[in-house]
């Protein structure tokens, strides 16, 4: 057997680019074949290898000595011989073959693993998952958990590193897949469950579900297990998402640890820390911008926004040793904090994750001398700050647009109403097509301080209100014109004004009320002699005048041809 055996077309964990293998005595070598940063392994931490059929050919899984898993995937089934004698004389492992369920069962049992968690269908593994890919997990319902993958920026196969690189074999692919979950009913015990590899506890009945849950946190070193929590802030507001967590600040991350839900962020995924004073001089919100968003199910959190009293004060010693303190947090953390609980956050957070803190430009101020200007997107009612940069809408929806990618504001009025005289709207228009967001509802006195500070920051701005009042005061003048030009040509109307139709009748029934007082004059005087009484009179009247007409001409002539 030569000293090296070489195999192309391999392709390395979930890598979209295939390589070049190369196996040694003292170890194995992937590299990319467009070129760049090559793998190895040594031969010490080889601990063991699987053959089995997968998704390009046939794939040798290298499990590591220190809890990571290597997947060599792309090998033809002749290549079993070779791979078996290179493993049994050069790493002393049997190349163990593994055949896959394929019935298509969507029941089975989970198993843990030394690396991973492999999920068995009649005692033959359907799919494995690699504690190193896992970034979080969640009891998302009684019986039910969500186990959450790491979402990485780029698929960079080439530096794979073990389990040191969590999530970045699986970045490689534009789908991936973010988040899987398992119903697990019933109650066991932790031997049962990593069979019989636990410890005093071991045959203490828990609900399945919550052991499973527990189980995973500690293999995949998900939360307290990650290292030692530097500080601790119990039964925090936040607006979005909903709810109060605990947070738990560790070196590299932080955790939000709620009634039902858990979240582990990577300081690397903050990229904006924004300090938010409330309008109400009561409180203040601490704005977090992440990227990739936090994930709660089908819903995407891209800032996270927490509240705090203003007043409330907090004692706080940091726990870290003081020769952290004196090197790597130099001038950037302090051993002992006493300062309102808000400002001791923002501290950490920019010691920990080293990010800038962004505030509300000095330039604008409300007419109340505030910073946060009340109004809303569409149903939702929030605080609209104008930053250094950009506009930033909390708390839900939150709503981030740089000065830079806007292309003109316009300021109108709400539906064109005339009687919505107290408030306006912003109409925010995005560059290239991008859209644009409203903000509605916005006081009337903030609207001179709102103008002249976008023309500070050079945005264009149209203003449609004071066209909207230039058109209004015109239609009021030309109103007043044409009413007064009616009173001055008809003054003779003492019924009031009125329109061409009123008048046409006012003049038929006055002509008709002339004829109607002379008749019922003349019918009163002659009936005067026959002895009717004035209540005939009044009933006649109160009759319909065009019934009461006729009969009274049809009489008058006949009493005239008696009398002559």
């Amino acid at each position: 057997m030569a000293a090296i055996e070489n195999f192309e077309n391999i392709y390395l964990d979930l890598s979209k680019e295939s390589g070049k293998c190369r196996f040694a005595e003292n170890g194995l070598g992937w590299k990319p074949a467009g070129g760049g940063e090559a793998f190895t392994l040594d031969q010490s931490n080889i601990g063991g290898a699987q053959w089995s059929r997968a998704a390009k050919g046939f794939e040798v899984k290298v499990l590591q000595r220190n809890s990571g898993v290597i997947q060599l995937d792309g090998f033809q089934q002749e290549d079993y011989e070779r791979l078996s004698k290179i493993f049994k004389n050069w790493y002393s492992t049997n190349l163990e073959q593994k055949e896959h369920s394929l019935r298509g069962w969507n029941w089975g049992k989970a198993e843990f693993g030394k690396a991973e968690i492999t999920f068995n269908v009649q005692n033959r593994p359907s799919f494995e998952i690699p504690y190193s890919e896992i970034s979080n997990t969640n009891l998302a319902g009684r019986n039910e958990i969500a186990v959450e993958f790491a979402v990485g920026d780029g698929g960079k196969a080439n530096g794979h590193n073990g389990a040191s690189n969590k999530g970045k074999k699986a970045t490689a692919g534009k789908d991936q897949l973010v988040e899987m979950r398992f119903y697990i009913p019933g109650t066991t015990t932790r031997k049962e469950a990593e069979g019989g590899d636990a410890g005093s506890d071991a045959d203490e009945e828990k609900n399945a579900v919550t052991l499973f849950y527990d189980t995973l946190i500690e293999k995949a070193e998900i939360g307290e297990t990650a290292g030692d929590t530097i500080a601790t802030f119990l039964d925090v507001l936040h607006l979005t998402p909903r709810g109060r967590f605990d947070i738990d600040m560790y070196d590299s991350s932080f955790r939000l640890r709620g009634k039902t839900y858990d979240y582990k962020i990577q300081y690397e995924a903050i990229k904006k820390f924004m300090v938010l004073p409330k309008p109400d001089d009561l409180h203040c919100m601490l704005c977090i911008g992440l990227d990739p968003p936090l994930r709660q199910g089908q819903t995407r959190y891209p800032f996270l926004v927490m509240q705090f009293k203003s007043d409330e004060e907090v004692t706080l010693d940091l726990n870290i040793t003081e020769e952290e303190l004196e090197g790597k947090y130099k001038d950037k953390l302090q051993s002992h904090y006493e300062q309102p609980l808000h400002q001791v956050v923002t501290y950490i957070f920019k010691g920990l994750a080293n990010k800038k803190v962004t505030a509300p430009a000095k330039d604008f101020t409300t007419h109340r001398q505030q910073y946060g200007i009340k109004c809303s997107i569409k149903a939702s009612e929030g605080f609209l700050y104008c930053l250094e940069k950009a506009f930033m809408f909390v708390p839900k929806p939150a709503t981030y647009i740089s000065y830079e990618q806007t292309q003109s504001i316009t300021f109108s009025r709400v539906g064109g109403a005339v009687s919505a005289l107290s408030t306006f709207d912003i109409t925010v228009v995005l560059k290239n097509g991008q859209g644009s967001s409203q903000f509605s509802n916005i006081n009337r006195e903030d609207l001179k301080a709102l103008e002249d500070f976008f023309k500070l920051k050079g945005l264009r701005v149209k203003n449609e209100i004071d066209e909207d009042a230039n058109l209004i005061a015109a239609a009021m003048r030309d109103e007043a014109m044409d009413s007064s030009e009616e009173e001055v040509v008809a003054p003779k109307a003492d019924r009031g004004s009125a329109d061409e139709d009123e008048e046409s009748v006012d003049e038929d029934f006055q002509a008709e009320s002339d004829s109607d007082v002379a008749e019922e004059f003349d019918s009163d005087h002659e009936s005067s002699g026959s002895g009717s009484a004035e209540s005939d009179v009044d009933n006649q009247v109160d009759e319909d005048e065009e019934d009461d007409e006729e009969p009274e001409e049809e009489e008058r002539p006949k009493k005239k041809k008696k009398t002559g």
